[in-house]
């Protein structure tokens, strides 16, 4: 008997579990199947709930250290200070235009030192040639931190707006270059040379080995770029600056005016952690293969 002649005997006698007098056993194992495949979901939903309700928690302990602090003597003000200058200061629009002038700042220099770094990461490391030539500057320039270039970015540059986003760009910029550059030297030389085995050429290999491998280093160092981007920002907005929130800041300590301090401190906090959630997001989504823990 073929196995299309078995098929057919079965269809037209079925076993005893799975007709109308199936045991009991079966009924309730058929029952169980539904919630044991929702089981999963409901765990991941639970571990997405999570990290959600312990940063919530963080930042109510946060808050009433800070409060604590300041009820104890500390020369700090009391949250509902800050909130109440928070208010003022968007009131009049000043809170909105000086972050506005901070954020335009710090993208315009993160994202020319990221397009810039990245290509620059790639050939160091594609090309032994280039890795040379460049990496004993690059290493030079990482030893100089960006705000002692500020004098040299004023005499050449001006006062206008140029200097205090070539500040912002050299951070960004020497944080990512480097990443992207190890991201390349550690690429599995077995998936380069597995990928020369099947004919793949040099344009192949970079375009679909190593640039994905690499992907990952590149968004970790676009993160650091980041915070390096707005590490800067405070002192690239002293160099003749008329607003922004570092400016706000540096005018408020002439007068010890702690609230707006503050407040500038938190607007800066909470800017740079949402364009943190967006690269975070972007890696996520661009790097779905990749093992988490």
């Amino acid at each position: 008997m073929s196995v299309l002649d078995k098929r057919s005997a079965d269809q037209r006698h079925p076993r005893p579990e799975q007709g109308p007098g199936a045991p009991p056993e079966a009924e309730a194992a058929g029952s169980t199947a539904g919630p044991a495949k929702s089981a999963p979901e409901g765990s991941r939903s639970r571990r997405r709930g999570l990290p959600l309700a312990l940063n919530a928690v963080s930042v109510a302990l946060g808050i009433a250290i800070w409060w604590a602090l300041a009820a104890a003597g500390f020369k700090l003000p009391t949250p509902p200070e800050v909130v109440d200058r928070a208010t003022t200061l968007i009131s009049d629009g000043t809170l909105a235009d000086d972050a506005l002038a901070s954020l335009t700042r710090v993208l315009i220099g993160f994202a020319l030192g990221t397009a810039v770094a990245v290509p620059v990461g790639f050939l160091m490391g594609w090309y032994g040639i280039l890795r040379g030539l460049i990496e004993p500057w690059i290493q030079f320039f990482r030893t100089i931190p960006p705000l002692a270039i500020i004098p040299l970015a004023v005499v050449a540059m001006g006062i206008d707006e140029t200097p205090k986003i070539f500040v912002i760009f050299l951070a960004a910029f020497l944080a990512c270059v480097i990443s992207t550059f190890q991201g390349v030297v550690n690429v599995d030389r077995t998936l380069i040379n597995a990928a020369r085995v099947l004919g793949a050429g040099d344009a192949t290999i970079f375009a679909r080995v190593v640039v994905p491998a690499s992907t990952p280093f590149i968004l970790v160092g676009m993160r650091v770029g980041l915070g390096s981007a707005w590490a800067t920002l405070v002192a690239a907005e002293l160099i003749a600056a008329q607003e922004g929130l570092g400016y706000r800041m540096q005018n408020a300590q002439l007068y010890y005016d702690l609230p707006t301090i503050f407040v500038g401190l938190i607007s800066i906090g909470i800017l740079g952690l949402l364009m943190d959630r967006v690269l975070l997001l972007a890696e996520r989504r661009l790097t779905r293969w990749q093992e988490r823990r």
